[in-house]
């Protein structure tokens, strides 16, 4: 077995450095889309991926692996936002096991309502703390560890 390759200080300090920062940028995210929009952080992506596709719908099974969840979980998360007016869901037309979740007109003006105060959060909490340069390097490790983990769910595991 190969010795493990311990961090050494400076990728410690940047590893622990994130991964409070992504706990704490969560957690302030979350409060404060709740607390302007009366939104949790998984109604928000559901309503803001079916605002941005044609049709402002999406199979169940796409939902749910564009939010890395489960379509168990998802079908239940779905049945509350369905319970406040926000989705509903058809029957899928080219498969009678399948699902589409439709976003409602009150899910998009709860969309619409929120996004500006979302965005405000995400710039004053991340984006106006960064340069551009900053800006640019973070678009570029995010999208570079995001296509590993990506390739790495397609591989089989090791």
């Amino acid at each position: 077995m190969d010795e493990p390759r311990w961090l050494d200080e400076r990728e410690d300090r940047a590893w622990r450095g994130y991964r409070r920062m992504r706990r704490l940028l969560d957690l302030h995210l979350a409060r404060d889309l709740m607390h302007d929009a009366g939104l949790s952080e998984p109604d928000y992506d559901v309503l803001s991926d079916l605002s941005e596709t044609p049709g402002q719908r999406l199979r169940v099974r796409e939902l749910a692996d564009r939010m890395l969840w489960s379509r168990s979980r998802l079908s239940h998360h779905l049945t509350r936002m369905q319970q406040r007016g926000l989705v509903t869901r058809e029957e899928c037309p080219t498969d009678a096991r399948g699902a589409i979740v439709v976003l409602t007109p009150q899910g998009r003006r709860a969309i619409e309502a929120a996004a500006p105060g979302h965005v405000a959060a995400v710039r004053r909490h991340l984006i106006d703390l960064l340069g551009p340069d900053e800006i640019a390097a973070l678009a570029a490790f995010s999208h570079r560890v995001v296509e590993n983990l990506s390739d790495a769910e397609r591989s089989p595991p090791r």
